[in-house]
């Protein structure tokens, strides 16, 4: 009986360190303005428009596997300690580069600024995350007779 208080103890305090990190917490990482001081303006909004759309996609990613282990955690600690064992855990790779992009986005409106270019950054790049899942890909219908 001990053993076993033991090992889901231990499991326990193991899936709490094992938990996704939330989106929301993960800061950003430094990146110099010096990256893009050759842009000009047009540039600057072409990549600002670039990392959005990416950390819109990662945000969704990382936001989900969050939940996935919010939901197995009160599950497993609830109901069935096994399932503890089936979290995602937090992906460093993807963390990384959700700050990454944090970052560039941080420079590229410091470039923005010093250029005095006209293109408009929100005040946190969290506000300009699609709050809702991104679409997936459109498909277009054949068209008939073109072969497909």
């Amino acid at each position: 009986m001990i053993k076993t208080r033991a090992v889901i103890a231990a499991i326990a305090a193991l899936s709490v360190t094992a938990c996704a990190t939330h989106p929301n917490k993960i800061s950003a990482a430094y990146v110099s303005p010096m990256k893009y001081q050759n842009y000009d303006c047009g540039q600057v909004a072409v990549e600002r428009a670039a990392v959005e759309q990416r950390t819109n996609a990662l945000y969704h990613t990382l936001k989900r596997r969050n939940n996935s282990d919010n939901w197995m955690m009160g599950i497993g600690m609830l109901v069935a300690w096994p399932a503890l064992l089936f979290m995602k855990g937090n992906n460093s790779a993807q963390n990384s580069e959700y700050a990454q992009l944090k970052g560039d986005y941080e420079a590229l409106r410091g470039v923005s600024v010093a250029k005095r270019c006209d293109v408009a950054f929100a005040n946190d790049l969290a506000t300009t995350v699609n709050k809702t899942a991104p679409p997936a890909a459109a498909v277009v219908p054949a068209t008939p007779g073109s072969g497909n």
